[in-house]
């Protein structure tokens, strides 16, 4: 019979590491709850994976309705996490195992992509892996964070605060992707009008105006010259240009996507005038909030700062969080460490040394984290300001300049006449 190694929470809180006989995985899960245990890990000593391990005709049948496609991945991530990390933390809330939260929730819930996710999740749940595991083994669902986050909340019992604290970083996500949509919904309106209004005087009303103005005669300024000439590319050489254009992107977006494209441009990234300084804030945001929650948690700090650099999108900036960790395992202190990354204002260093030494780093880092969340709200208000007023600003001045060319063209071609 197979055995396995399992590390479970009671309900007390204690954790229990043992081992024990199982004819499968699924079994040894059940035998765990009999004995009021909640596994946090199990596995089978031995190394081949038993039958029940694998995936069952539920998974295999739910998977690829939902996550056949990446369009359906990121739809569910940027849409349905936060329902579903809401309903999951109310139930567990109310005093439900994670496990029989998911299976309710599978049962319950009335968006068909919820539900089925909750069912696949439950099928793993009930073969003995813990949520952060059944999470991960959903590929391109869950964000690094999260899985993290939950992995965290079920090593120290503390699952539902962790709920709560995704709740919040979903909800702040969806404002933030709210206003900014509200504010761009205008000049993207006005944008577009102003492009067709373009397209139809190059396109459809220039080159007739230009007929016209040869058959009087006479110079034009230059302005008129310039749209004419502008006119004349696009209308031989726009498919080609576009073509060229298109095939552009497509190498840049490829080129992204590899681990020195990825570096490079995330370097580039930082350097940006306001990219990089929005960059910079959002990723100590996330930074001192994931890792308060860690440590709040009982997560020890080395180990909390191995899970909060994977949750650091920039790679230049993981980088040398990654540095930090190797110091701070080597003895360093958190503040020293990270003052030597160049990547935190002197302040935040500061707050983290006092912190450190009045033995209150957690709260130092959720202070810092509520700075920069008011930061961060500070610099979206001021970036959907100068893009609203720039696109404006854009648009108007090509009307104007097309306007300006053509009454031009005409008051010069009707001063050369004589009469």
């Amino acid at each position: 019979m197979p055995r396995f190694s399992y590390t479970a929470r009671s309900g007390t809180g204690q954790t229990v590491e043992a081992t024990l006989d199982a004819p499968s995985r699924k079994d040894a899960a059940r035998l765990l709850a009999a004995r009021g245990l909640r596994p946090i890990s199990l596995n089978e000593l031995g190394g081949a994976p038993t039958a029940a391990a694998k995936k069952s005709p539920a998974v295999t049948d739910a998977l690829p309705q939902l996550f056949a496609d990446r369009s359906a991945q990121r739809q569910f991530s940027e849409d349905l996490q936060l329902p579903f990390f809401q309903a999951l933390s109310d139930l567990i809330g109310s005093g439900l195992p994670a496990g029989e939260a998911v299976r309710l929730l599978s049962q319950r819930l009335q968006e068909p992509q919820l539900r089925g996710l909750c069912a696949a999740l439950w099928e793993r749940l009930s073969e003995g892996l813990p949520l952060s595991q059944a999470m991960e083994s959903l590929p391109g669902t869950f964000t690094t964070h999260a899985v993290n986050l939950i992995a965290a909340g079920e090593a120290t019992g503390n699952l539902r605060e962790v709920l709560q604290r995704l709740v919040q970083h979903y909800t702040a996500q969806r404002e933030m992707r709210r206003t900014l949509a509200a504010a761009l919904a205008y000049p993207v309106f006005i944008c577009t009008i102003a492009v067709g209004v373009i397209i139809f005087f190059i396109f459809f009303l220039l080159p007739r105006l230009q007929t016209l103005l040869n058959s009087l005669g006479g110079k034009m300024p230059w302005a008129t010259r310039l749209l004419i000439g502008l006119s004349d590319f696009l209308l031989h050489y726009g498919l080609i240009a576009l073509v060229g254009a298109v095939l552009t992107i497509v190498f840049f977006w490829r080129w992204r996507k590899t681990t020195k494209g990825r570096t490079a441009t995330d370097a580039w990234v930082l350097r940006a005038p306001f990219a990089g300084r929005f960059v910079s804030a959002a990723t100590i945001h996330n930074f001192a909030s994931t890792l308060a929650v860690l440590l709040e948690n009982g997560v020890t700090t080395a180990e909390a700062l191995r899970m909060t650099e994977r949750t650091i999108a920039n790679r230049s900036l993981q980088s040398a969080f990654r540095d930090a960790t190797s110091r701070v395992l080597e003895g360093e202190s958190l503040s020293q460490s990270l003052a030597k990354t160049k990547c935190f204002p002197p302040l935040v260093i500061d707050r983290l040394a006092v912190g450190e030494s009045t033995g209150q780093l957690a709260p130092s880092l959720r202070n810092i984290a509520a700075s920069y969340q008011d930061d961060l709200s500070r610099q979206v208000n001021v970036l959907t300001q100068v893009i609203s007023t720039g696109v404006l600003l854009v648009a108007f001045t090509f009307v104007a300049f097309i306007a300006y060319a053509i009454v031009s063209a005409v008051f010069s071609v009707s001063a050369s006449f004589k009469f």
